[in-house]
């Protein structure tokens, strides 16, 4: 047997096909044996009633006004001189009869109970053939035997005739039919394996391919897939098993790309945590150091170090908890509350925060909300840190006499928030980035140059939790645009973290149990209430006092 599938199927269809028609070989030559022998016997009774009748007409004409067979029952002697004559048994047997023939006459007895033959003593005549057989005949192994009656009333005798051996067509017709239905079988076994090798091809290509793509994909090759001639060539099972691993393999390369994205994203988040925290550690460094040698005698001077000092390290705590909420928003260790509450008092209270850097500045502030309100379920202090975040940003890069408009507006699905500006603006070749941790833009001026760069990178976490998208436009020297648009229900929203649209309060409390321990270690403060925790992102800059700390735009 062979080992591959498709050579398997090819044996399996050529057998069953080759068993069906042997079967039907069979069944066929029976009933075609059966009724060539009934044909044969029904034409060997025809010579018989026609030797039968030529026989009466000789015994009826040699006896002449005799009977045939005589009250003693012998035979006449004229009729036995006739019967005897070669010539006349030549054509009986060789002619009408085509067989062996015996005659015997005889009369019919009855005995009370039946009519039984009585052949004269002298009455039997046996001729065997002798002549060739004609085209396509050959000797059949039968014989047939009928009576047939003749004579007057006065004289009535009995003519029995057997013919034995006879030449018939039936065994070159069976010989034929055989032949022929030999070489249909061989026609059709052939046609059989070609058909049969054809179609288990057919079925095994799409698991060749299948195959292939595996070992593709345990081999590293992510891009292997099943082609689309494959599927639709197989049956409709091996084409879903192909559309089926097409979709794993997709989602395998689509997880692997992923991993592969946060790796290097990982490696970059590093590299850039690393040189954040090298500016300020090397500048407490650099203060500790003077302040150990000579200017450590200076009060005036150790002071100002000490001054300094102090603002460095509130840099280092506030990078540190942009940092920790970053990475709690990314692993998803952030459960929103959400509300179905007025999306306008979250916004003007976030945006109301920075009215006394505005005004410092000499920004004008402008929030413009909608006289309807405008309900969408949200979490309401996550927003607040999306919008103090851009709010931030715009009123730090605006020059002085410059305008910033929050506005809310309804819309179809949802809601959305614009956060503008006629600042500085953001090159376009600056736009891809600045959603980017830790990407602050081009340092032409100290406002691009200030913050952490993860201000907007927290905004858009949190947008996307909510479910839905947050973009900007803008040009340089053009100001800035950002607009954030909200679902009516993030959890109506495919694609929504399972943290946003988790119900269930089992798994509620496994995610705050999560937070809980992501949370060890922290201090006391970053224990508060997750609203305050909230607030404190907005926290100020320790190089402005006035900056909130969402400082990640250009």
């Amino acid at each position: 047997m062979p080992h591959t599938f498709q050579g398997r199927l090819t044996i399996a269809f050529v057998a069953v096909i080759a068993l069906t028609l042997i079967l039907v070989t069979i069944l066929v030559l029976n009933r075609l044996d059966d009724y060539f022998t009934s044909q044969q016997t029904a034409d060997l009774e025809v010579r018989s009633e026609t030797v039968g009748g030529y026989v009466q007409a000789v015994a009826d004409r040699a006896a002449g006004s005799e009977p045939v067979v005589g009250a003693d029952g012998t035979t006449n002697e004229a009729v036995v001189a006739a019967m005897q004559d070669p010539a006349q048994r030549r054509f009986i047997a060789d002619r009408l009869g085509q067989a062996d023939v015996i005659i015997q006459f005889g009369q019919a007895v009855s005995n009370g109970e039946a009519t039984v033959f009585l052949p004269s003593a002298n009455g039997e005549f046996r001729t065997d053939l002798q002549a060739g057989p004609a085209t396509g005949q050959s000797r059949e192994p039968t014989s047939v035997t009928q009576a047939y009656a003749g004579g007057p009333v006065w004289g009535r005798y009995v003519v029995d005739i057997t013919l034995a051996n006879p030449y018939t067509y039936r065994a070159t017709a069976l010989a034929n039919l055989t032949g022929l239905l030999a070489a249909i079988t061989l026609f059709a076994l052939g046609l059989s394996v070609v058909v049969s090798a054809a179609l288990a091809r057919r079925f095994t290509t799409p698991l060749r391919q299948l195959t292939d793509a595996s070992r593709g994909l345990a081999e590293g090759d992510l891009s292997r897939r099943v082609p689309t001639s494959a599927r639709r060539s197989g049956s409709s099972e091996i084409a879903e098993l192909a559309v089926q691993f097409n979709a794993m393999a997709d989602r395998l390369e689509e997880s692997v790309e992923i991993i592969r994205r946060d790796r290097d994203r990982s490696r970059d988040f590093l590299a850039d945590v690393s040189h954040e925290l090298r500016t300020p550690l090397a500048a407490l460094r650099t203060f500790n150091q003077l302040l150990i040698e000579s200017a450590g005698d200076d009060p005036e001077a150790r002071a100002e170090f000490l001054e300094s000092s102090a603002g460095q390290i509130e840099r280092l705590d506030w990078l540190a908890q942009n940092l920790l909420e970053l990475s709690k928003l990314d692993s998803g260790l952030v459960l929103l509350d959400l509300r179905p509450d007025d999306l306008r008092a979250a916004v003007e209270s976030a945006a109301h925060q920075h009215d006394a850097a505005a005004s410092r500045r000499g920004v004008a502030l402008i929030v413009d909300l909608p006289d309807a309100p405008v309900r969408t379920r949200h979490d309401p202090p996550r927003i607040g840190q999306v919008v103090a975040n851009l709010v931030g940003n715009a009123v730090k890069f605006t020059p002085r006499g410059g305008t910033v408009r929050v506005q809310v507006s309804a819309t179809a699905d949802g809601a959305r928030i614009d956060v503008s500006d006629t600042g500085v603006g953001i090159d376009a070749a600056e736009l891809p980035h600045i959603f980017e941790r830790f990407y602050r833009g081009s340092r032409a001026n100290e406002a691009r140059g200030s913050g952490s760069g993860l201000g907007l990178a927290i905004a858009r976490s949190i947008v996307e939790m909510h479910g839905g998208a947050i973009e900007v436009e803008s040009g340089a020297g053009a100001g800035s645009r950002f607009s954030v648009r909200l679902p009516h229900d993030p959890r109506e929203i495919a694609g929504t973290p399972a943290s946003v649209r988790a119900d269930v309060a089992s798994a509620a409390e496994g995610w705050e149990r999560i937070a809980a321990a992501a949370a060890a270690g922290e201090d006391a403060a970053s224990e508060a209430p997750r609203q305050d925790n909230s607030a404190n992102m907005t926290e100020t800059s320790p190089s402005d006092a006035s900056q909130m700390n969402t400082a990640s735009a250009p």
